[in-house]
């Protein structure tokens, strides 16, 4: 076998520098490539990159540079043929072959002796030549300077990669931050092409909504986006172009005959433009009521059905929204709630929108709620039945029209006319114009109705019939499950109370005289057990319901049964002891912080101060109580009992006896000649045989308006048996003395003298606000002293106490160590 000589093949030689400007490419030379298009595909596969690369790295090199560049060439050429020559290749079959790391197999070589002087020239070519390690022998010293120059080339290498990965790092950083800089700017300026957009198209609809319909649909998917606000900007922007847009009639999309039919271009472009608004519309709300169910989409979307429901009701899909309103009026979130009892209120004020169909639909509607939740749920739920409005004089207008039209002369000559005809005798053309006249009158009145803005009035009576029937259901209900449910404590509990009670009874005092005859005598037995808040007919308090109803809850029972009777005065003949009985109990029970004192102040007025006669027995035991009440809390609640208590006295003269220092008694006191506080009958109580004495202590009260009103009832005995009638209510009272408006500073000390005529002329000094703080600091001193005395006594107390329990045991084991001394002794 012949012997292999390895060859290096060297790069071809760069190409001359020439420059890009002057580089000419004739006519010539494109006809012939243009010819031989076909031959000249493999220009397409250039790797353009790669020669680029090597032309710019050539280029950048400089011309000393270059020269040595080719020298170095040329020294390799001569180093590689010396190679040939000197180096001796062993033959395959005599020496076995070396696998290089690269898994190349090579076969060993056996070099020549050569000169020195090649040596010197293959050391200074070690630079660009990989090969000559292998054919020149360095010395030691050669060795330990290249070794050297080496390990500062590696150190320093390292030192460049650490710097180029650091660099690379903090650049890719860089681009990271840079990437997301970009991302929000393009994020922003997506969102602002939007919100452009957005307020394009809907000036656009508002100008012209026929012609651009179409952009209601590019409306709806730029509100899809995943930007919040632009969610929201979106569906406010759809709602104000519905509100403008939407016509003032339901939409009826054709049916597959009507599409058959040809119409004019008018009819299709009314079609497709009432089709497109109604489909988007849909699409629309089927959108708000699923972010309605989102926390973060909620009050944006219940906002847009409810200002939907406000502005069309008589459009299409309004069950829907009014399911959605109804659904979250009772909702935990106040805004939300606010939102749908506005927009229910809105529905009841407005009728003439949808003519009162919504009203009873939405009436139905909550009555539905209030069964299916047991009636848990929020005051705000009933409480927009306030809102609604009756026409109670309807049927009676429509009456006097026919009498009035009947007893006009112009009508009866006309029904004579038409009498007249009758009595001919019949024949077949007579028949066929008379049903041609009635059937043409009937036309006239339908059409008559149908372009009449008014309403039907037998339709209205039907529909306000309706609602006011679905409303009392509701109130019923509410006072079933109050009655069913007081006997329970536990099912009470577990309930949550009755947060209807106090909006139904509310409603039931306002649509009292609405209520059927029928039924009055069965809601004052239920308000008359509810007042009591027992079963029983004594109304006894270990009876009562303790925690089911509260004191506020059974004054407004009192106050609407009131309410109930006034209304109805003239059908109702009920006698109302019993409420007053439940009154008097409930003064005793009211507590300022816990019960209402408004509610107080609204009973007092009813059933005491309304121009009602009452018995003198009766009078008098309100008056003791009211004065006994008087001492026991606040300012405003006294007041309003003060006010009570001197209009009573006012108009019964009688009772003014109560003034007098002496007890009643005899004929005066009348079958009780003494009195009883606690009696719960103010028939019973023989307040008449006391005195108030209540007024004296009030007289001095802290508050000045307390103490003027109280020293006004006083000298009622000096004036003349004159009935008087206070200007100012229990409530007023009330309202003017509570604690918000309250704004008084008291007076700590009030200079005394004996002397008549220096009293007299003594003023009433106005207290300071050092003064104010020099008494405050006094009085916690004194303060702080006595409760230092009191809780030193207290501690030397329980002291004392563990001292004597601590000497009772030890005198017992002394015993018992005396009683075992004994038995010891005994037993020797």
């Amino acid at each position: 076998m012949g012997k292999k000589k390895q060859k290096v093949v060297l790069p071809p030689e760069l190409p001359p520098d020439v420059p890009e400007d002057e580089v000419e490419v004739s006519d010539e030379d494109l006809d012939f490539v243009a010819e031989n298009i076909q031959h000249v595909g493999f220009l397409n596969t250039l790797d353009t990159q790669s020669i680029t690369r090597h032309v710019t790295r050539v280029a950048d090199v400089k011309e000393d540079a270059l020269e040595s560049l080719y020298e170095q060439r040329l020294r390799k050429k001569s180093l590689l043929k010396q190679k040939d020559d000197n180096v001796l290749e062993v033959d395959p079959v005599d020496a076995l072959p070396v696998k290089t790391p690269d898994g190349k197999i090579v076969f060993r070589t056996v070099p020549k002796a050569r000169k020195v002087a090649d040596v010197g020239e293959a050391t200074s070519d070690n630079e660009d030549n990989v090969a000559d390690e292998s054919l020149v022998r360095l010395t030691k010293a050669e060795k330990r300077a290249k070794l050297k120059k080496l390990r500062k080339e590696a150190k320093k290498q390292g030192r460049e990669v650490t710097e180029i990965e650091e660099v690379n790092e903090s650049s890719q950083a860089q681009a990271d931050v840079l990437e997301e800089v970009k991302k929000d700017l393009t994020a922003e300026e997506v969102n602002e092409s939007k919100k452009f957009r957005l307020a394009e198209i809907g000036t656009a609809l508002l100008t012209d909504p026929e012609a651009n319909i179409k952009s209601l649909s590019e409306m709806l998917q730029i509100s899809k986006s995943e930007d919040r606000a632009i969610v929201a900007l979106g569906l406010k922007s759809l709602l104000a172009v519905f509100k403008d847009i939407i016509p003032g009639y339901r939409i009826r999309l054709p049916t597959e005959k009507e599409q058959a039919m040809v119409v004019s271009k008018a009819v299709k472009k009314m079609r497709f433009y009432e089709s497109t608004l109604l489909s988007v519309y849909k699409a629309y709300l089927l959108k708000l009521i699923y972010l309605g169910e989102k926390p973060a989409f909620q009050r944006v979307a219940i906002r847009c059905i409810c200002n939907l429901l406000e502005a069309v009701p008589h459009f299409n899909f309004r069950e829907r929204l009014l399911a959605i309103v109804v659904k979250n009026i009772s909702s935990a979130d106040d805004v939300v709630r606010k939102l749908c009892r506005a927009a229910i209120k809105s529905v009841f004020t407005n009728e003439g929108k949808h003519g009162g169909e919504v009203t009873v639909e939405a009436v139905r509607s909550i009555a539905a709620l209030v069964k299916a939740h047991d009636c848990q749920l929020h005051p705000d739920s009933i409480e927009v039945f306030m809102s609604l409005v009756f026409d109670e004089d309807l049927g009676r207008a429509q009456k006097a029209t026919v009498d009035k039209r009947t007893k006009s002369k112009k009508f009866k000559k006309r029904k004579n006319q038409e009498e007249q005809p009758s009595q001919l005798p019949n024949n077949d053309k007579k028949k066929a114009r008379k049903e041609m006249i009635s059937r043409t009158q009937e036309e006239v009145d339908a059409d008559y109705k149908a372009a009449s803005f008014a309403q039907d009035i037998a339709e209205r009576r039907r529909m306000q019939t309706e609602t006011l029937s679905a409303v009392f259901e509701i109130y019923f209900r509410i006072l079933k499950h109050t009655f069913q449910t007081r006997t329970d404590a536990s099912s009470v509990a577990s309930s949550g109370g009755h947060p209807l009670l106090v909006s139904c009874l509310n409603g039931i005092g306002k649509f009292s005289h609405l209520v059927d005859l029928d039924f009055m005598a069965d809601l004052m037995s239920y308000l008359g057990k509810l007042a009591r808040g027992s079963s029983d007919v004594n109304g006894s308090p270990e009876s009562s319901l303790g925690g089911c109803l509260t004191v506020s809850e059974r004054l407004q029972c009192c106050i609407v049964a009131f309410k109930v009777m006034k209304s109805n005065l003239d059908a109702l003949n009920i006698d109302l002891q019993d409420f007053y009985a439940q009154l008097y109990q409930l003064i005793l029970e009211y507590r300022p912080g816990r019960d209402k004192g408004e509610v107080l102040a609204e009973a007092l007025k009813v059933m005491l101060c309304d121009d009602r006669q009452h018995d003198m027995q009766r009078a008098a035991a309100f008056i003791k109580r009211l004065a006994t009440f008087s001492l026991c809390f606040g300012a405003a609640e006294s007041m309003a009992a003060l006010v009570t208590l001197k209009h009573l006295l006012q108009k019964n003269v009688k009772c003014r006896n109560l003034l007098e220092n002496d007890a009643g008694g005899g004929s005066v006191s009348g079958p009780v000649a003494k009195y009883h506080p606690y009696a719960s009958d103010p028939n019973l109580s023989g307040a008449l045989a006391s005195v108030l004495w209540e007024l004296n202590l009030l007289s001095k009260h802290y508050h000045p308006s307390v103490s003027t009103m109280a020293l006004s009832i006083a000298n009622l005995c000096n004036t003349t048996n004159q009935v008087y009638h206070t200007n100012v209510s229990p409530q007023q009272a009330f309202t003017e003395l509570s604690l918000e408006k309250e704004s008084f500073t008291t007076n700590s000390n009030i200079n005394k003298s004996g002397n008549k005529r220096k009293r007299a002329n003594v003023q009433q000094a106005v207290p300071t606000v050092a003064d104010a703080d020099t008494a405050s600091q006094t009085d916690e001193v004194e303060v702080r002293k006595k409760l230092s005395e009191h809780f030193l006594l207290l501690r030397d107390i329980s002291e004392n106490g563990r001292l004597k329990s601590e000497l009772d045991r030890t005198t017992m084991s002394l015993q018992l160590y005396q009683q075992y001394k004994k038995q010891k002794k005994k037993q020797r």
